[in-house]
């Protein structure tokens, strides 16, 4: 049988649109859900529900939680990562520039979006997901180190930064971010007051510009 022609606007029949859009439509359902419950406590059924459909049809896209879970990261961290990558490669500035508009644009996403409660599911679940934690080690965290490293590699080459030992100093960067979002999902609904997130990481960029600094002419003599 002949596919059904298209409407002579062009547009595909509402049917046809939902089908395409479905993928999409079941990895938000599914942030939404993982992040509430937790990776261990996430049903499927909780999933299809949220996004509308019957587990079977949830099936058809995705083979088990595992897989959802991943394409999860995928959809909602990793073009992120890639948008750093490009940021690393394409800004002509200085390096603390660079550095600023990474922090800057997780901090964003932690405030505006659920994607801040999936590095502490992963801190909360990791030892008892072994396998997910590897999957996220290698396409999450060793990418941004890789990202953050190179900032640092860069300005220590360029003078802008005086020269520091880059692995430690890579998890100093990230340590008050993952703070952030620890805090804003566990701590905060308790405190009862939403956490300045701006002025944090403000005072964190002060911090590394300060800390990083190069000694000599231009730099701090003190």
């Amino acid at each position: 049988m002949a596919d059904d022609p298209l409407p002579e606007s062009g547009t595909p029949p509402r049917w046809r649109r939902r089908k395409e859009a479905r993928p999409q439509e079941i990895v938000a359902a599914a942030l939404d859900v993982f992040t509430e419950r937790g990776f261990a406590a996430t049903r499927l059924e909780e999933i299809a529900a949220r996004a509308g459909i019957s587990k079977g049809t949830l099936y058809l896209y995705f083979p088990n939680k595992e897989e959802l879970f991943k394409a999860v990261v995928r959809s909602a961290i990793v073009p992120n990562l890639e948008m750093a990558e490009h940021l690393l490669h394409d800004f002509p500035g200085p390096s603390m520039e660079i550095l600023a508009q990474l922090l800057e644009g997780i901090g964003g996403r932690i405030m505006a979006t659920k994607v801040g409660g999936i590095p502490k599911l992963m801190i909360a679940e990791a030892g008892n997901f072994p396998d997910l934690a590897r999957f996220y080690l290698d396409e999450v965290i060793n990418r941004g180190f890789r990202v953050i490293g190179a900032v640092i590699e860069r300005g220590v080459a360029r003078g802008e930064f005086r020269p520091v030992n880059v692995a430690h100093t890579v998890r100093l960067v990230i340590a008050p971010v993952l703070m952030i979002a620890v805090w804003r999902s566990s701590f905060e609904p308790v405190e009862g007051k939403p956490l300045d997130v701006r002025g944090l990481l403000a005072e964190h960029l002060d911090h590394l510009r300060r800390a990083l600094q190069p000694e000599g002419p231009g730099g701090d003599e003190a």
